[in-house]
């Protein structure tokens, strides 16, 4: 007998209704809301809540169960590590759906899905929205161009702050470096000219012959 086993067929088929049903649970796991049809609304929540409860067990069976039915293994990381520890000591009712209205055009019923609990993460997002939506592209244009300025401005007064100190000694410095590379230039070049000019060697004194013959004579007599 087939007793409440009903659910909402989407006008699709089962494959079909299982693909939008997995695309519309990780798009909630990630953004923590969506916006869609109210009978989509209830058929994610039904669906979402199940894996809630399936993340909490934290097995190796659950994580492959989930993974199975999502089809995303970055949002069956975040179902475990984000969403479950906080529904820790909560028995359900992990979601919530409030109507939005007709939507224009079809007349559908749009409803709000979102976790209970994770408001302040989507409160932000929708300040820094309006803020955007308020201020206008121009305005919002100006102000970037007004940030830019500011920084281009403050760049260039601290580059001279660290220029001046360096131009008060790089003038020592060359000052040393030319000094020292001229000294070896200057005596490479004279010990040049020295090795090409070679000294002039004095000439032996050359003794006449007659001084010699008169020297042998003297020695002659004391010899004897």
């Amino acid at each position: 007998m087939r007793h409440r086993k009903s659910f909402a067929k989407l006008n699709r088929t089962s494959e079909h209704r299982k693909a939008t049903l997995a695309n519309l649970a990780s798009a909630l796991i990630e953004q923590k809301k969506i916006k869609t049809t109210h009978a989509k609304a209830k058929a994610t929540q039904r669906f979402v809540e199940h894996l809630v409860t399936l993340a909490k067990k934290r097995t190796l069976n659950s994580r492959r169960l989930i993974l199975s039915r999502l089809r995303d293994k970055e949002a069956m990381f975040a179902l475990f590590d984000e969403i479950a520890p906080g529904y820790a000591e909560r028995n359900g009712g992990y979601t919530r759906v409030i109507h939005l209205g007709r939507r224009l055009g079809d007349g559908a019923e749009m409803s709000l899905l979102e976790f209970v609990g994770f408001e302040t993460v989507t409160h932000k997002h929708k300040k820094e929205e309006k803020k955007t939506h308020k201020l206008g592209k121009k305005k919002a244009e100006k102000e970037k161009a007004a940030e830019e300025a500011q920084v281009e401005k403050a760049a260039p007064a601290e580059a001279v702050e660290e220029e001046k100190p360096k131009e008060e000694i790089t003038p020592v410095k060359e000052e040393e470096t030319v000094t020292k590379a001229e000294a070896p230039e200057e005596t490479g070049e004279e010990t040049k000219q020295a090795e090409a000019e070679p000294e002039p060697q004095p000439e032996p004194e050359s003794e006449p012959e007659s001084e010699k013959k008169e020297d042998e004579s003297k020695e002659e007599p004391k010899n004897e």
